[in-house]
């Protein structure tokens, strides 16, 4: 039987397929299926996640699956995001048989309780992740400190919702900068940049902002919600 020649000279003309032995006599492209024997897919797996926002999570989005990540999952991490959210998963697995605790602290700006942080809540508790949230957990008349140390001590992981709100607050040296710091103190903490940049955190503190973390501006609220959900997931 004639041998295609298609892996040495190519079939990219027409007088090059009428050359090849295997292949002449109006065939066409037998290379095709040369191709698809020794093909083999790539690593990177795909999500079809749509977005509105036009970030990176709308169509076809390459990236790679952290060894938490469940079967199955159409969620797609960066390298980077890898890096940064491993820690905060190891520590988190030696919290995970901590009796009482919630899985997420969410720190955020006062400004932002019915909106972004709001948004973010219900995303993570749709993924029936357990949060402490100021909105639903510091009763009318509660002392505002003491609640948010009982909800620290009681959380798994830290995440500070990064806002103009939440910038200008820090500046202020307010309540969100005490949350910050308590924080900051454990290798828990996940900052989730929205309508603002690093560069801008990182005017205001410094320390937050060498942190690195997940931004809506590349990934809608939704898909980091998703992320949070896995990284916190039993």
């Amino acid at each position: 039987m004639a041998r295609c020649t298609a892996p040495v000279n190519g079939h990219r003309t027409a007088s090059g397929a009428a050359a090849c032995p295997a292949c002449r006599g109006g065939r066409g492209y037998s290379y095709g299926s040369y191709s698809r024997r020794t093909y083999s897919p790539p690593s990177t797996f795909y999500s079809l996640e749509s977005s509105s926002s036009g970030s990176r999570s709308g169509g076809l989005t390459g990236g790679t699956r952290p060894r938490w990540s469940k079967a199955g999952s159409t969620v797609v991490y960066t390298p980077a995001e890898i890096r940064t959210l491993t820690p905060v998963r190891e520590n988190f697995e030696k919290r995970a048989n901590l009796p009482d605790k919630r899985d997420v602290f969410l720190c955020h700006a006062w400004d932002d309780r019915k909106g972004p942080a709001k948004e973010l809540h219900d995303f993570l508790e749709a993924s029936s992740v357990s949060v402490w949230f100021s909105e639903k957990d510091i009763s009318l008349g509660s002392n505002l400190l003491r609640e948010i140390d009982k909800g620290l001590a009681k959380s798994r992981v830290g995440i500070v919702l990064v806002t103009p709100a939440f910038l200008k607050r820090i500046e202020g040296e307010g309540v969100a900068d005490k949350e910050l710091s308590a924080l900051l103190a454990r290798d828990l903490l996940v900052p989730i940049v929205h309508d603002t940049t690093y560069e801008a955190l990182r005017e205001v503190s410094p320390l937050l902002g060498s942190r690195s973390g997940l931004i809506t501006a590349e990934d809608t609220m939704k898909i980091v919600a998703a992320k949070l959900a896995e990284l916190v997931a039993p």
